[in-house]
């Protein structure tokens, strides 16, 4: 079964993403791509604009003016706001009052508010990150954590979901924010159709830390990419850590530290979520049986499946399907 575009009578999810002058195109770039339209490949299921305080020209740290038509009204009437980014915080740029105010309002009223990299000052300013964990970039963590004390930023995760309020580390984990909200949204396939379209994996593992500068002295551990692409071409064997190793030409041990170093999670974990990840596609596009999914992906049997599946997602491979596939045959 192929996902449709949503029936005529059901008004697509509005985002609005929030700019200010000098915008940084890179973080709108990745709201955009994700929430814009995708043409006849993908159904529509966002309406895409942009607003800003003050209509007509907006300047760009890319050397150019972007005209945006909307104003701060835009925010009224959204599903999402995006801030993606805003002026760097070092250079003593602070979100205006209007700016600040129509945020909170929008939050109130019920829209989700995102903050994309530097955006997070902007909810931060809206008071909408008190007493919460919050992600930016690694590099104006500190900053964000001394401006507004009551935010409990977190340095290493490449994001921060609260359901209402949600925080992406620097510009291209906006790429994982948004993905991960069209998964809540509308289900990992839906996600996934988005991500390959994008040439993008559909989930980044691992913490930020591992893109934070090094030290200019000591090796750097080998990349694992070869292993994670072999690896993601046999999810239906049986693969065990010293499998791994074998491959990669390293002990155990050394795998696992490579693993903890690069995507902060152990090899068997990686796998497991590459597993459940496969499951939960598979359980929105067909209409398999529990069982042959479970040798699809990898984990033996039914009984096992659900287990796993419920100890990650808390819920039923039979309620996920009921939840994701609803849509669809309607």
């Amino acid at each position: 079964m192929t996902l449709r575009s949503l029936p005529k009578s059901v008004a697509p999810h509005r985002v609005v993403a929030l700019l200010q002058p000098p915008q940084s195109t890179f973080p709108l770039a990745c709201a955009a791509e994700v929430f814009g339209d995708h043409g006849p490949v993908i159904p529509a299921r966002y309406a895409f604009e942009v607003c800003t305080e003050r209509p007509g020209p907006v300047r760009t740290q890319a050397g150019y003016d972007m005209v945006v038509e909307g104003g701060l009204e835009a925010l009224e009437h959204a599903d999402t706001v995006v801030v993606p980014g805003w002026q760097q915080p070092g250079g003593g740029g602070t979100a205006p009052p209007a700016v600040v105010e129509a945020v909170r309002a929008a939050h109130r009223r019920g829209a989700r508010t995102v903050g994309i990299c530097s955006g997070a000052f902007v909810l931060a300013a809206a008071g909408l990150l008190d007493g919460r964990r919050a992600a930016t970039h690694w590099a104006q963590a500190d900053e964000l954590a001394a401006r507004f004390p009551r935010v409990e930023v977190d340095a290493g995760v490449l994001y921060v979901d609260h359901g209402d309020v949600a925080t992406s580390a620097g510009s291209a984990a906006g790429v994982d924010l948004c993905l991960h909200l069209v998964r809540t949204d509308h289900g990992a396939a839906y996600a996934m159709r988005i991500a390959r379209q994008m040439v993008m994996p559909p989930h980044r593992e691992g913490c930020q830390l591992q893109y934070a500068e090094l030290p200019t002295s000591g090796p750097v551990a080998d990349s694992l990419a070869p292993l994670l692409e072999w690896l993601g071409e046999r999810l239906d064997q049986p693969v065990s850590v010293a499998d791994m190793a074998l491959r990669s030409q390293v002990s155990a041990r050394t795998l696992t530290r490579r693993f903890t170093e690069q995507l902060g999670i152990s090899p068997g974990r990686w796998l497991l979520d590459r597993r459940l990840a496969a499951t939960r596609a598979l359980l929105e596009e067909t209409d398999l049986p529990v069982e042959t999914i479970a040798r699809r992906v990898g984990l033996s049997s039914a009984v096992n499946l659900r287990r796993r599946f419920h100890e990650a997602l808390r819920t039923t491979p039979a309620a996920y399907r009921r939840t994701f596939r609803a849509d669809e045959v309607r």
